[in-house]
């Protein structure tokens, strides 16, 4: 009777999920953290300067935005304005 008690008791609680639960999101396969808003500005950076080479993207202080470059010589038609599940970047 009391092990019947504390599992309802238990299946009852919501369950709270952690940060690290979550689903991160990512921009051409890379990972996004805090947002892909790095990533579209160094894919849009990318296409504003017609950089087609990988080695052409600048590997300065942010990775994202190098990443996002290197997506863009990856997928040109891809766009900036989403992430990968299609949800919008605040830019």
């Amino acid at each position: 009777m009391r092990t019947a008690l504390i599992a309802a008791i238990l299946f009852s609680m919501p369950i709270a999920l952690s940060a690290g639960d979550a689903k991160a999101a990512t921009f051409g396969g890379y990972e996004c953290t805090g947002g892909c808003a790095g990533h579209a500005a160094g894919y849009d950076w990318a296409q504003e300067h017609d950089i087609d080479e990988a080695e052409m993207c600048p590997e300065g202080n942010s990775q994202s935005f190098h990443e996002g470059c290197l997506v863009y010589t990856e997928d040109p038609s891809r766009g900036s304005d989403e992430d990968d599940d299609g949800q919008a970047i605040d830019k």
